[in-house]
């Protein structure tokens, strides 16, 4: 009897590892691709300004950086219509 309780025991541990496993797994799945994807909208974003402005400032590379993937969105839709860099980060 005390074996199959062991049994029973190390089945449910393994069972929720083996879920934490698959948790962890997808959050950093998900993770990797939303910062793939803000990868991508910067780059993308720095040529469009590097090409409609000239080369681009430290301090905007910087900025481009810290930004949200939302805000770099905002901001690529700014750059169609702007004068300027400074109206982009307006």
């Amino acid at each position: 009897m005390h074996i199959e309780v062991q049994a029973q025991r190390d089945a449910a541990l393994a069972r929720r590892v083996f879920r934490g496993l698959k948790k962890g797994l997808e959050q950093g799945m998900e993770q990797g691709l939303k910062q793939g994807r803000k990868q991508g909208a910067v780059a993308l974003l720095e040529r469009q300004l590097a090409r409609r402005f000239g080369p681009l400032p430290q301090t905007v590379q910087r900025k481009l950086a810290k930004a949200s993937l939302e805000q770099v969105d905002a901001w690529g839709e700014v750059v169609l219509e702007a004068t300027s860099l400074k109206q982009v980060f307006k």
